[in-house]
Formats: structure tokens, sequence, C-alpha cells
């Protein structure tokens, strides 16, 4: 998400970007907690939202995160982002020290009953939602089911949710995209990275729908390095999203909200690196053009 010098959305850059995207292929874009959801008020989220859906002018689908730590809210939450054109909602489950497995299917049950749209189930670390769980879920209403698997090992996770689920659920990877391949051999549908390097999970995309995985795996093995750095938590992997985003002309400026570790000096200086070797500082015609 970018912000202006007085810390608001900058919704002429949030316009560039979201170009900048559907310019190097990608089929959808998400606005979710790699934009700094939990950060924003909720008006922000509307105006990001709006934004996001009309640049789009339905070139691609728009994903927007309804995650909230009530069921109450996650409903809400779900109903806007379908008033105001989103196109398929993600949902976290409610912080697990807080409720119970029947609590979190009661959950997804009142989310999918308030509104038409997909419904991505979002797996994480810190709020995961296990795979008979996954499958219990999507049985239970007839809407189109997600699950973005984000809990490591994701891998098997994949595996196990489609043998559970069958064609229940269909599968999207996350995490940064750092096994993207490893899920994609698995049976996952696509992914949902961050913002820095779109045209990676793109052109891997296009030789594994060709059949052509093993040069798909060799096409994307270049982008390792760069995917890990910009996995590490605690903010630092959103400071160095938003320099890769500055370093090809996207962004302005990159700042973060708060609390969020800053990286130091050599940080930035390891992700120009990565950024020069892979020629992602050639401005995208998309950005240059403006």
């Amino acid at each position: 998400m970018p912000f202006d010098a007085t810390g608001s959305i900058d919704v002429e850059i949030l316009q560039r970007e979201v170009e900048y995207l559907i310019s190097a292929g990608v089929d959808g874009v998400g606005i979710a907690l790699a934009s700094e959801v939990p950060m924003l008020t909720e008006a922000e989220r509307e105006l990001a939202l709006q934004v996001v859906v009309k640049q789009a002018r339905g070139r691609v689908k728009v994903v927007m995160n309804t995650s909230a730590a009530g069921t109450y809210l996650a409903v809400h939450y779900s109903r806007r982002a379908q008033e105001l054109g989103a196109d398929a909602v993600m949902v976290l489950p409610p912080p697990p020290a807080s409720t119970t497995a029947a609590e979190t299917i009661d959950y997804y049950d009142q989310v999918a009953l308030a509104v038409r749209l997909p419904i991505f189930i979002q797996d994480v670390a810190t709020s995961p939602v296990p795979p008979a769980l996954a499958a219990q879920i999507a049985s239970r209403t007839p809407h189109a089911w997600y699950l973005k698997a984000e809990a490591p090992p994701t891998p098997p996770r994949v595996t196990e949710v489609l043998a559970l689920a069958r064609d229940r659920i269909t599968v999207f990877g996350g995490a940064g995209g750092g096994f993207f391949i490893e899920e994609l051999r698995r049976g996952s549908t696509g992914t949902m990275p961050g913002s820095a390097s779109p045209e990676a999970f793109v052109n891997t995309w296009k030789l594994v729908q060709a059949g052509q995985i093993d040069q798909a795996e060799i096409a994307f093995a270049p982008y390792a390095s760069l995917l890990r750095l910009l996995a590490q938590g605690n903010g630092v992997g959103l400071y160095l999203t938003k320099e890769v985003l500055r370093l090809r002309g996207v962004f302005t400026r990159t700042d973060v909200r708060r609390p969020a570790v800053k990286p130091d000096e050599l940080a930035y200086r390891e992700i120009r690196r990565q950024v020069e070797a892979l020629g992602l500082d050639r401005v995208p015609a998309s950005v240059a053009g403006g």
C-alpha cells in the first residue's frame, strides 16, 4: 500500500501500481496482509478497494481481505467488499487462542451466508486452518471456495487439502511465493505473492500451463534469493518490497505503517543487488508511460 508524505494512502501511486501489475500479465490483484490491511482505518480500506476496482476496470479480478477478530465484523467487511465491487473475499480465521473449531466453522458459515462472492480461506502460521477443517468448511455451502495455503510447510498442505476436499476447494499458494513450483506440482492452481516481481510468477505460470514445469523451475530459480529477502517478517519484508517498487519506478516513497522493523543499510544494499542482477531496475513501460 503506497502512502504519501502525510501518511495517507497515495491514490495516484496505487493506480500506477495496479497498471504495473496488469501490464505484467497478472490475472488478479489482492488487497490483503501485504497491503497492510490490518493497519488501515475502515475508511481507508474502502478507499483502497474503490481505487483498485475502478482502476482495474474489469480487466483482472480483485480480491479483498475481509478478516476480523469477530464474526460480526468479518460479515460487515465482506458485505462492504461485495458492495464496492470486489470479485472475491479472503478471510483469516479468528485468532486460535479465542475460538474453537466449531466457532471457526460458524464464522465462515456466516460470511458465506452474507455474500455471493467466492471465499478464500486464508491459512497462516499464526491462525492455521488445518486441511480437514478447511474441507469441512467448504462442504457446508455451495460457494466457490478457495484456500490460500500459507501455514508451513505449504507443499504437503496443498496435497492434503486437495485429497480431503476434492473438487470443493481450489488451492492457491502464498507466503511470498517461495514454494510456487513445489505447490504447483502438488496441484495448486495459483499463488498470491507480493507485487515486487510479478513477471516471475506470470512467466512461470505460463510455462506450467504449457506443460513445461521443468523449464518453469529453471526460469523461476533466479528469483529465489530475492523472494527469501522479501519474506522476512516484522515489517522488514514490507520495507524491502516497497524499495523494489521504488527502484522499479512504481513507488516514490517506501513508508510502512508502524510498528514495523526498518531494515539496516546492508539489507537495502542486498536488495538493490538482487534487483540489478535480475534486471528489475529497468522501469516497466507501463510506468514510464504513466
